[in-house]
């Protein structure tokens, strides 16, 4: 069945009106990707069999993610985010791999994949074993000063942030019980007007997670490690990504433009799905062991 054509209209995302991919399908991929050294692009959509949700699925629920702009220009935002990360990073500390992290680790480790470039911030591809790991979009556990570049661990943060607002998480826990969680370990809470922001303790500037917010410029030097990567590889393996942000999409484009075979693997449409080789409409957790244990 040929891939539906992305128009003006087409929203990242969208629902795949194919059927689930086929075991043929599968093997269509394996023999596209089969003798080949494989870079490997992840989003949030390889993280949310392992507990934390994706933005643009068919099934995630509707959201505002954070940008550039709002958190350095707005105090009063960035109490709002802080509370609610206070509240919400363990979830995302606590969160194990899950079978596709699991596949790609295996992958690397038999020579198959060249490494990982992953628009997600929550570590799990180095938890699940995965070496050559490059973290496009920084990461959550690293929080950094924008005034004097002075760091701590997320881990190190939340103990002055305790001290700074003795119960707040406690409460906060009892009144919501579950707690939502977005992709960038923040939780789904409302009242925040009387937590307490603390602010760097070198130089008094404004602290901020290692995370490249929308709106903000993924680092050169990121960029550049990630397209030496795809260079040293000669095919792509998408996963988990809608590929709606040009961070990610720029590698398709450029895996395109070499020539390289480009296998998909997505729940919902994605924004590269015209320059893909084999597209398969499936989840990663059977999709990538699948692909793992054919191709090692």
């Amino acid at each position: 069945m040929p891939l539906p054509r992305t128009g003006m209209g087409w929203m990242p995302g969208a629902a795949d009106t194919r059927p689930p991919a086929s075991a043929a399908e599968l093997d269509a991929a394996v023999s596209v990707l089969a003798g080949h050294r494989i870079a490997a692009l992840t989003g949030a959509g390889l993280s949310t069999d392992s507990g934390l949700p994706d933005y643009r699925g068919p099934d995630a629920a509707p959201r505002n993610p954070i940008t550039y702009a709002q958190f350095v220009g707005d105090a009063a935002f960035r109490r709002h985010y802080w509370a609610r990360n206070h509240v919400g990073w363990r979830h995302m500390a606590g969160t194990r791999p899950n079978a596709a992290h699991v596949a790609l680790a295996r992958l690397e480790a038999a020579g198959v994949v060249t490494g990982v470039i992953t628009q997600n911030v929550d570590r799990l591809h180095q938890r699940a074993g995965s070496q050559r790991v490059i973290d496009l979009h920084g990461h959550y556990d690293l929080v950094r000063c924008l005034d004097c570049g002075w760091t701590c661990t997320r881990a190190e943060l939340d103990a002055l942030l305790a001290a700074a607002n003795p119960g707040f998480r406690e409460r906060a826990l009892e009144e919501l019980g579950d707690v939502e969680i977005a992709p960038d370990a923040d939780a789904v809470l409302e009242r925040t007007g009387d937590f307490v922001v603390v602010d760097c303790p070198r130089c008094g500037g404004v602290l901020k997670p290692d995370i490249v917010y929308f709106g903000e410029s993924v680092p050169k030097d990121r960029v550049a490690d990630a397209y030496a990567l795809l260079a040293d590889s000669d095919a792509l393996l998408v996963a988990g990504t809608s590929l709606a942000v040009m961070s990610g999409l720029q590698f398709v484009r450029r895996a395109a433009r070499d020539g390289y075979p480009i296998v998909i693997v997505n729940r919902g449409l994605t924004r590269g799905d015209e320059l893909a080789t084999v597209r398969l409409n499936a989840g990663v957790t059977d999709a990538l062991p699948y692909l793992a244990e054919r191709l090692t």
